[in-house]
C-alpha cells in the first residue's frame, strides 16, 4: 500500500525546474543541446539533473554511445513530467499576449539530408510564418532509428524503424535511379542492361557506415563495383554529374540537374518508403502536430516530383 505521507515528502522535495532540465536532456540526448535549449551551460544541466537524481535516489540517465541516454525510470519520469513543461510554455504564451493555438519554444528534427533540403526545410518556412516564435533546429541524418533513440522531437527516416518505442507513420513514397553524365558515358560507354552495369564503377553510400537496410546497393545492382562513396547525397550527386560513375539518385533531385541521363535500359527503379516518427511522450505536443501537418501538407502537394513524374 501507498505510504501518502512520504509520497507527500517527496512532493515537496520535487522542483518543476529539475524536472524541465530532465525533459530537455531527453528531447536533445545531449546536455550541451539541452543546455542551448535552455539558455544555460551544460554544467548547470548536470548540476540539476544530479540534484533531482538525489532527491529521487535512483539513476536517470547513463552514458551511451551516442550522448547520454535514459534509464528506464528517467523515460518514465520524463514522459510524466513533459505535460509540465507544456503547461510552462503555455504560461509564457499567456503572459506575452499570444493567442491559444499559437505554437512556440524549441524543436528538433532529425531528416535525410537530400529530403531534408528538398522538402523539409520549405515546409518548416512556411511553418514559422505561422508559428515565428517556433525555433527549429534541422538535423541530417540518414540512419536506423535506435530502440532508445534520444536528440529529437520528431525524426523522419529512408524506410520504416522496427522499434515499438516510436510512433511510426508513412510519410511518403519517393523513387529513385540510375543517372551518368554525358561525360561519363561517352568515356565508358551506355549500359543497356542490368547485366551492363558490371563493367561500370556505381556511386553510393558508403556500405560499412551505411545503417539502412533499405539502401543496400547489392539489392538493386548485385555485385556493384562501388569505388567511390560517400555517406551525403548531395557529395554522390555530384559526383556524378562530374564524371565519376553511375549514381542511384533520388528523382528529385537528379530531375533538378541538368545534363544527367537517365539509364532506363537497365531496368533499376527503386521504390522506398518515407517514415515520419515521434517518441510517444511526445506525440500530442501542440508543436509536433503542427510540424507533422506541414510536412503532410508539402509532400501531398509535391507527390509528383518525389515519384519523378514530368
Amino acid at each position: 500500500m501507498e505510504d501518502h505521507g512520504v509520497g507527500d515528502k517527496l512532493i515537496n522535495k520535487l522542483r518543476a525546474d529539475d524536472l524541465r532540465y530532465l525533459v530537455a536532456v531527453a528531447n536533445t540526448g545531449r546536455l550541451v543541446a539541452a543546455a542551448g535549449q535552455l539558455g544555460v551551460d551544460h554544467s548547470t544541466v548536470s548540476r540539476r539533473v544530479r540534484a533531482l537524481e538525489k532527491t529521487l535516489g535512483a539513476r536517470l540517465l547513463e552514458k551511451g554511445s551516442d550522448g547520454f541516454e535514459l534509464t528506464e525510470l528517467g523515460r518514465t519520469i520524463a514522459e510524466r513530467a513533459a505535460p509540465i513543461e507544456a503547461a510552462l510554455q503555455g504560461v509564457a504564451r499567456a503572459a506575452r499576449g499570444a493567442t491559444e493555438d499559437e505554437v512556440s519554444g524549441h524543436f528538433r528534427l532529425m531528416a535525410p539530408d537530400g529530403f531534408a533540403a528538398a522538402f523539409v526545410a520549405p515546409a518548416l518556412v512556411k511553418l514559422r510564418e505561422r508559428h515565428p516564435g517556433l525555433i527549429v533546429e534541422l538535423l541530417s541524418a540518414t540512419r536506423q532509428l535506435g530502440l532508445h533513440q534520444a536528440g529529437f522531437d520528431l525524426a523522419i527516416a529512408i524506410g520504416m524503424p522496427a522499434t515499438t518505442r516510436l510512433l511510426t507513420e508513412r510519410l511518403c513514397d519517393y523513387r529513385l535511379a540510375l543517372y551518368a553524365s554525358p561525360q561519363y558515358l561517352q568515356t565508358h560507354g551506355h549500359p543497356s542492361s542490368a547485366e551492363d552495369l558490371r563493367e561500370h564503377s556505381i556511386i553510393f553510400y558508403v556500405e560499412s557506415m551505411l545503417q539502412v537496410g533499405d539502401l543496400d546497393i547489392d539489392q538493386y545492382v548485385p555485385g556493384a563495383d562501388t569505388r567511390l562513396t560517400s555517406t551525403n547525397i548531395f557529395a554522390q550527386l555530384e559526383a556524378t554529374v562530374h564524371g565519376g560513375g553511375i549514381g542511384l539518385l533520388p528523382r528529385f533531385m537528379a530531375q533538378r540537374t541538368p545534363d544527367l541521363v537517365e539509364l532506363v535500359e537497365t531496368g533499376v527503379d527503386v521504390h522506398l518508403p518515407i517514415s515520419l516518427s515521434v517518441r510517444r511522450d511526445g506525440a500530442g505536443r501542440p508543436s509536433v502536430q503542427e510540424v507533422r501537418r506541414a510536412l503532410h501538407d508539402e509532400v501531398a502537394v509535391r507527390r509528383d516530383e518525389l515519384l519523378g513524374r514530368d
